[in-house]
């Protein structure tokens, strides 16, 4: 099954795709990651930040994207997985060295009980350490 373009992602979420729009999201498609707005501004540093910013906003209003805190003070933003909805019920991994977000889909959400009369409509499971590339960088300098 091909994957939609940018345009028709847009489109199927009520959102009216301009240049500045499709710039951003496939950008962030790109990315494959979650993505903080400063990045996207350095990497689109002929957009304008506040229209960066308000597509992020428009799309995050239409659950085109959603938002993930993970602890570096910088929300980061990722497209949905879903093409009609927008589940985040996955694992994220932080890196403490190079300050990247990562998205571990194969790695479950641990299932919780909350207390009766409580409604859950996200989680957001952060795991903070080492990624496998500064991992091995580490023991690259380690061993000179």
């Amino acid at each position: 099954m091909k994957s939609l373009s940018s345009v028709e992602r847009m489109t199927k979420h009520g959102i009216h795709p301009t240049a500045t729009r499709i710039l951003v999201l496939d950008e962030m498609l790109k990315e494959q990651r979650p993505i903080s707005l400063s990045e996207l501004e350095e990497q689109l540093d002929t957009v304008d930040k506040s229209t960066v910013f308000r597509a992020l906003t428009l799309f995050l209003k239409h659950h085109l994207i959603h938002a993930i805190e993970d602890g570096s003070g910088a929300l980061k933003y990722e497209v949905c997985e879903g093409e009609d909805y927008c589940d985040d019920m996955h694992t994220h991994f932080y890196c403490e060295i190079c300050h990247q977000t990562f998205c571990l889909k194969d790695v479950p959400v641990p299932i919780i009980q909350i207390p009766e009369g409580f409604e859950m409509h996200f989680v957001n499971y952060m795991i903070k350490g080492i990624c496998k590339n500064c991992s091995i960088n580490h023991r690259i300098h380690e061993n000179i």
